[in-house]
């Protein structure tokens, strides 16, 4: 692909309250999707020659491309690494020096090539050379592949699977302590969804969306059209189901419950539903914070208000705009000491309406204090929005140094920073 030399940012309104434009990557024209960060230390002493980078899966394309953002005003691309054809590589997880990447089918209309083969599963890789990732190993699932996993570190990555014989997306266990040889440890999934064991009768759209968020010896899985699941997992070859929580009706089914944050420091979880449908043309779409001081039953003790348009921009309702307008990924700490750990500030992007930034201090009121909104892109890059070209703001990941990186369907990725009014 030929060379691109963006503007330092894309022309066109952008919506801001809080945030600061610092920098931008066109990515040479490969839109971003999930992120994660990767430091090289520098001199012990004084810090000197410290390197960062940010990995991102890609959207209408298979494989991630490396970043370096040590000036985030300045972010230099490194490489696109080519993924197996026809094969999805939409996440990417980061933890001591090793990189998890999903590996999925196409999904059909997404730019997939009906009938040839893919990838599925999951691929380990070092970052010994931050620049030159070198795989260590492959775990295949059979079936379809991995759709978004969680490693925080250690020898287990917690897999979001979905294997021969199952109706949606399981949870496996799979131990990665010698990464050429991934074993797994265990799996569990919604009763019905065994389908080459017999079973039926799992809700409408029971599926794990993942990333199953692990804390301790807890599980806490956002289970789609099944909800929200809490397991124990002290045994790590048995799961086993402590609670759960519907959410549809009345919610949409179908992603109900895409994203499930524990809190460290108070019994909270923070979940959400991905949009799906187009201008709205489903039920409605949510964030919320649930109760889990008492385990055995999580409760639903609030609601994020919905985006408000900014008083100059030239619609009354995100509902009325084009593309889809709801929540879909919130910036995920995962114990990870490069980035940003707050547990009162909730950064989640919200497609057409952007990125939001709530405070959640008072865990039953919480409270909008920031919003970007990209300008629109100029090209599409893929088949979606097909109901207008559109910002779609995806993913979004905030580092330790307070900069602030957000993904979009037919855009590169901004890095921004924020200021707490």
């Amino acid at each position: 692909m030929a060379a691109f030399t963006p503007d330092p940012f894309p022309p066109g309104k952008a919506f801001s309250k809080g945030f600061e434009m610092v920098g931008y990557t066109d990515l040479q024209g490969r839109p971003g999707f999930k992120m994660a960060l990767h430091r090289v230390p520098g001199n012990s002493t004084t810090g000197a020659g410290e390197r960062w980078y940010l990995y991102t899966a890609q959207f209408w394309c298979s494989g991630f491309s490396i970043v370096e953002v040590t000036d985030p005003a300045a972010p230099r691309f490194v490489r696109y690494v080519e993924g197996t054809p026809n094969t999805w590589t939409l996440q990417v997880q980061i933890a001591e020096g090793k990189m998890i990447t999903s590996m999925e089918r196409i999904m059909p209309g997404w730019g997939d090539i009906p009938g040839a083969p893919y990838g599925e599963g999951f691929l380990i890789w070092d970052l010994a050379d931050p620049e030159d990732p070198k795989q260590l190993g492959h775990y295949k699932t059979g079936g379809k592949g991995t759709h978004r996993n969680f490693y925080s570190g250690g020898r287990y990555v917690h897999a979001t699977a979905l294997p021969d014989g199952y109706e949606g997306h399981i949870y496996q266990i799979v131990d990665i302590s010698d990464p050429a040889n991934p074993r797994e440890v265990s799996r569990w999934w919604r009763k019905g969804q065994w389908t080459a064991g017999g079973e039926t009768g799992a809700p409408a759209d029971t599926a794990l969306h993942g990333g199953a968020y692990v804390k301790g010896d807890r599980a806490y899985l956002p289970y789609s059209g099944g909800g929200f699941v809490i397991l124990d997992i002290s045994d790590v070859t048995r799961p086993t189901m402590i609670s759960d929580l519907p959410f549809s009706p009345p919610f949409a089914s179908r992603i109900a419950v895409h994203t499930a944050l524990p809190l460290m420091g108070r019994p909270l979880v923070v979940v959400n539903s991905e949009a799906i449908a187009e201008r709205c043309d489903e039920p409605l779409q949510f964030a919320a914070i649930i109760d889990v001081a008492v385990e055995t039953r999580p409760r639903l003790i609030s609601l994020f208000p919905l985006p408000i348009p900014p008083e100059d921009a030239p619609y009354k309702s995100f509902a009325h705009r084009a593309g889809r307008f709801g929540p879909h990924n919130q910036h995920q700490p995962q114990y990870q000491d490069i980035l940003y750990q707050d547990e009162n500030t909730v950064f989640i992007t919200w497609f057409n309406a952007g990125l939001r930034v709530y405070d959640i201090s008072i865990e039953r009121q919480p409270q909008e204090i920031g919003y970007f909104i990209p300008p629109d892109p100029l090209n599409q890059r893929g088949p979606l929005p097909k109901t207008g070209l559109v910002t779609q703001s995806e993913d979004v990941l905030v580092d330790a140094r307070g900069n602030i990186f957000v993904s979009d369907k037919n855009h590169g990725i901004y890095v921004l920073r924020f200021k707490r009014p």
